[in-house]
């Protein structure tokens, strides 16, 4: 396996070196649910993005019972510049894993779950029968959750992408990431006009799928190349967009370009808007799944029936 060093495949820009801004300080994860979050992913043998990932809303999420499950082991066959979750050769597919993770979702007594991946370039076909079984049987144990999923690119593959929409997930959610001229360095093996595909293929072929994309900001983009991502996110139909901030999870990833200000994710949420979006979550600690239930919720369409 290639070294960490790697990951970092241009230098976008020179790296931030001063401290987090007080509006970026998250408090440390603590309470009687997030040891019992923690606990019962251990005893499943499951993995939670929220852990893996890093992300800065882990205390605030689990003392809420909400969780991102992950899918198809914890080590990505992609190097991604941004991305804390470890990279190499994964381990075969476990086939057991859905009846797992359906199993905490009814332990927790979710109302909204989100079940998204690590990308398995190795069998995209595969992997889309994971998200599709993990539906299923979410559904057969707790009827009346919401399901999220947030799925890779698949390498474009249509047949994937249909087998995954086929089981009825809720909202369907594919991660833009960054504006186009910044692809390389943020997301090896991914294409922008791959994932704009990809959103829009899911419209077309299921129209009453609710779809969603995330972006990150702070990486070197311009707001001008932000708001044409918009535009172009807009104009595929989709319904959801969650704009936050980039934090290195390391230095060997990518360096922070800059802070954005929260009166910037407010001109972006304002902007966004535009575009025809039903709900635009914005601001510093947005993660793709940061109030994923209210974002649901105001789309205002009826749950997927299987």
């Amino acid at each position: 396996m290639a070294g960490a060093s790697q990951l970092i495949q241009i230098e976008l820009s020179p790296p931030v070196r001063a401290p987090k801004p007080q509006w970026l300080r998250a408090k440390a994860p603590v309470g009687d649910n997030f040891h019992n979050l923690k606990k019962l992913a251990r005893g499943l043998g499951l993995h939670t993005v929220c852990e893996s990932a890093q992300c800065p809303n882990i205390g605030e999420c689990w003392n809420h019972k909400t969780a991102t499950f992950m899918l198809l082991g914890d080590i990505c066959t992609r190097r991604c510049g941004f991305c804390a979750v470890p990279k190499g050769r994964p381990k075969p597919i476990d086939w057991e894993e859905p009846g797992r993770v359906a199993e905490a979702v009814a332990t927790l007594g979710l109302k909204h779950a989100v079940v998204t991946s690590v990308n398995r370039d190795d069998d995209n076909v595969g992997s889309a029968r994971i998200f599709a079984e993990t539906i299923h049987a979410i559904r057969e144990l707790t009827p009346d959750c919401r399901i999220e999923v947030l799925i890779p690119d698949f390498q474009g593959l249509e047949e994937s992408l249909r087998i995954v929409l086929d089981a009825k997930p809720d909202v369907l959610n594919h991660n833009t990431e960054t504006v186009p001229r910044l692809y390389r360095a943020v997301r090896s093996g991914a294409r922008y006009e791959r994932t704009l595909k990809l959103l829009e293929d899911a419209k077309k072929i299921s129209s009453g799928t609710v779809t969603k994309s995330g972006v990150m900001v702070g990486l070197g983009e311009s707001s001008e190349e932000l708001i044409e991502v918009f535009h172009d996110l807009g104009s595929r139909g989709v319904d959801i967009l969650t704009v936050g901030q980039y934090l290195r999870p390391s230095k060997d990833h990518l360096p922070i370009a800059r802070f954005y200000e929260p009166a910037e994710f407010v001109y972006l949420r304002d902007q966004a808007l535009r575009f025809g979006f039903r709900h635009v979550e914005s601001g510093p600690m947005v993660r793709s799944s940061y109030h994923a239930h209210e974002q649901a919720d105001s789309t205002a369409l009826p749950r997927a029936v299987s």
